[in-house]
């Protein structure tokens, strides 16, 4: 048995090396959607393909890389084939002939064997990358029916051998982007985070030894599973159902029903998607790798947040996602919008438990919204694009998260499996023709409750150039997201263009295909706020009062909602007038 100090420095040094990964992505990438928005994730995994350690960044993204390391090694490349200075790249969500690839094609995964003393195989490094553009029939996220229109497809192939790059596959990528002096730079990127990971797990086991090192990977790996065993004992045994819906304004047909089974006995924990609707001919579907992300994110969320994360916190994990459904879709159905499925996965599981753990989980979400658009403007941006001057620009845009068993749901916060920070609005102006002109926190928004909802984002552009093509995702525009224990719901969501015209129209369906707008157009979105958490007449009249003076509530709505009657003038509590109003509502 080694040292606890060493296992304890070694453990850190792989989140050290998996966090550097992340950093040489972002820092050396093209494209905004990285280097502002960190849209790219890394993980390091021991010879066995055992994940070691993950950069704190796209949780959608780092679980789903075990999955398709596996199916890199068992299907394509096994390891006795790999070599010193092999590269794989795919983008593919069915390689292998299951959805346990990449989440959807623009995610481009690249994985670099390890090798020490060039000849002992000792891990792997491997970053993911969301790529601006691989093709297809439109660059934004409109809806597409088969996979083929989400762009090319590469099965894992080696982009690299032996360190030589492989010219002509790369000049085969760049002539399939609209954008190929980003994706150039971003691949680059890529590679850099690669051999970063290679070279810090080189420098391990170069301080410490084979033999030592494969003795800590391997007791890490059973002490991560035998604390996360400990806390899943703590979650009172039984079956836990709870159900949800995607696309609730009917576009397309839905809405759509996500089900789930929660099965605790003892230390180990299934969860069972029987029931959940077959999948559809639109991009929502979600892939096996991508539902068991976000499973394990979940989890993650309502255990110790300090047990190691690695594969041994998998362990005690059973998923059981039926073929032909949105969690677990098959050949050639789209994949590209998987997140709208993804995140209501997290809602999902987090109503299923709520029962069973009441002071862990939290009240319903934002959910996953996108807004994306590219026009062509050479007056006020000279150098355009790439390909017919056109320039892109778009957010991963943050909401109203769920209230907390003991606070406030956050607001203006990427949701749950998103993770993506708010680009700056000069790079985006600087970069395409388009001007910020709000983004503001919605009053009276955050769902009512003891601790109230993430309150919601308002955000609101103008196109400065011709030829606008606009792409926009958002959830729960009719069903708002839920609270829980007495909590209310927050506020739904919703798109409009040209707000405050005569040329205003609020969008009928919260996603859609591609929308053709004019120079001069603005686009608004509300965003949905969180739901509250416990009975709103039981939360903290000092609270209500610091939020009605923060501009986050009205008066009214103070009273209305919670219950707290406030003088206009004063900005003081009525106490009589309060406890009047609050017993009468709680006798």
């Amino acid at each position: 048995m080694k040292s606890p100090i060493l296992i304890e420095v070694i453990n850190n040094a792989l989140k050290s090396i998996a966090e550097q990964m992340t950093e040489v992505m972002v820092r050396s990438s093209y494209s905004t959607i990285v280097k502002e928005m960190r849209d790219c994730s890394s993980a390091v995994f021991d010879r066995e393909g055992r994940m070691l350690s993950e950069g704190a960044n796209i949780p959608i993204h780092l679980n789903c890389l075990g999955p398709a390391l596996n199916t890199i090694l068992t299907k394509y490349y096994p390891a006795e084939t790999l070599r010193p200075g092999d590269i794989i790249l795919t983008n593919h969500p069915y390689a292998g002939g299951e959805s346990l690839g990449s989440h959807h094609t623009k995610d481009l995964i690249m994985v670099a064997p390890v090798f020490f003393n060039d000849t002992e195989l000792a891990g792997y490094s491997v970053t993911m990358l969301h790529h601006r553009d691989v093709g297809g029939v439109w660059t934004g996220d409109s809806w597409t029916v088969e996979i083929w229109q989400e762009g090319f497809l590469l099965e894992p192939v080696k982009v690299y051998k032996e360190g030589k790059r492989n010219d002509e596959l790369w000049r085969m990528i760049m002539n399939n982007t609209r954008v190929p002096h980003d994706m150039n730079g971003d691949l680059l990127a890529q590679v850099s985070g690669c051999n970063v990971g290679v070279k810090g797990m080189l420098e391990l086991y170069e301080k410490y030894g084979s033999e030592t090192i494969n003795e800590v990977f391997n007791h890490l790996l059973d002490y991560s599973e035998k604390l996360t065993k400990f806390e899943l004992m703590e979650i009172r045994d039984g079956e836990y159902f709870h159900e949800e819906k995607i696309l609730d304004d009917g576009y397309k047909g839905g809405p759509y029903t996500l089900k789930v089974k929660v099965i605790k006995e003892g230390s180990d924990i299934t969860f069972d998607f029987t029931g959940t609707d077959p999948q559809v001919k639109g991009p929502i579907n979600s892939p096996l790798s991508a539902t068991i992300s976000a499973v394990y994110y979940t989890l993650k969320t309502i255990i110790d947040p300090g047990i190691p994360v690695n594969d041994g916190c998998h362990r005690p994990i059973k998923i059981i996602a039926p073929k032909g459904t949105l969690v677990n879709p098959q050949e050639p159905t789209a994949c590209f919008q998987r997140m709208v499925s993804a995140h209501i996965i997290v809602d999902l599981i987090m109503g299923a438990l709520a029962e069973a753990i009441p002071n862990r989980v939290i009240a319903d979400s934002c959910g996953c919204i996108y807004d994306f658009c590219s026009a062509i403007n050479l007056d006020t941006h000279p150098r355009g694009g790439e390909v017919g001057g056109r320039q892109y620009w778009g957010e991963i845009v943050p909401g109203g998260l769920g209230a907390r068993p003991v606070s406030d749901g956050v607001s203006v916060m990427s949701c749950h499996v998103t993770n993506c920070p708010i680009p700056p609005a000069e790079a985006q102006e600087i970069e395409s023709p388009m001007l910020l002109l709000e983004r503001s926190i919605v009053k009276d928004s955050g769902g009512p409750g003891k601790y109230r909802g993430g309150l919601a984002h308002k955000r609101k552009w103008r196109v400065l150039g011709d030829e606008a093509q606009f792409f926009h995702t958002s959830q729960k525009s009719v069903i708002p997201p839920q609270g829980l224990f007495g909590g209310k719901p927050g506020i739904n969501g919703k798109w409009i263009i040209n707000e405050g015209t005569e040329k205003e129209e609020t969008l009928k369906y919260a996603l859609g295909d591609v929308i053709f707008l004019n120079y001069g157009d603005t686009v608004t979105l509300i965003t949905p706020s969180g739901g509250g958490y416990g009975a709103p007449f039981e939360r903290n009249e000092k609270l209500v009062l610091e939020d009605v003076t923060s501009g986050y509530l009205s008066i009214e709505k103070a009273e209305e909602d919670y219950g707290v009657v406030i003088h206009p003038e004063t900005l003081e509590i009525d106490n009589e007038r309060t406890n009047q109003l609050r017993n009468k509502v709680l006798s």
